[in-house]
């Protein structure tokens, strides 16, 4: 198993979109800052349960702890917006609002990693990241 991805994120969101579709409550990633930020945004805004590091040889892992057992996930869709090749920057007062403001968009800023929201409220821009509903 290869421990390095073109895009981390992806990869990040890809296997918590494949771990909803067949039912798992946890998976585990290899760690790094922004994958950490990330999964702490979404138990913030309630989409994740919990999120761990567990120390390891050569790399920490990431222990995402997406639903408690017997509960529904709260993720319906959880995508990528920018990716390596076709990077996507909003300004502040251009921040879009996803299905109605009942999703979430993460951007990543000048001030950190944060929901779109909060952003907006800042009029601060950035890169879109990740939108989650």
């Amino acid at each position: 198993m290869s421990l390095q991805s073109t895009d981390p994120i992806a990869d990040l969101l890809t296997r918590i979109r494949n771990a909803v579709m067949v039912g798992k409550n946890e998976i585990r990633v290899p760690s790094s800052k922004l994958k950490v930020t990330i999964a702490k945004e979404l138990v913030k805004a309630k989409y994740l349960s919990d999120v761990k590091v567990e120390g390891a040889k050569p790399r920490d892992i990431l222990v995402v702890t997406i639903n408690k057992p017997g509960e529904n996930s709260n993720i319906t869709e959880i995508t990528r917006m920018s990716s390596p090749g076709r990077r996507v920057y909003v300004a502040g007062s251009d921040i879009p609002r996803y299905k109605s403001g009942r999703g979430m968009i993460l951007i990543s800023t000048s001030k950190g990693i944060m929901p779109g929201h909060v952003a907006y409220k800042q009029n601060i821009g950035g890169e879109l990241l990740l939108k989650v509903y």
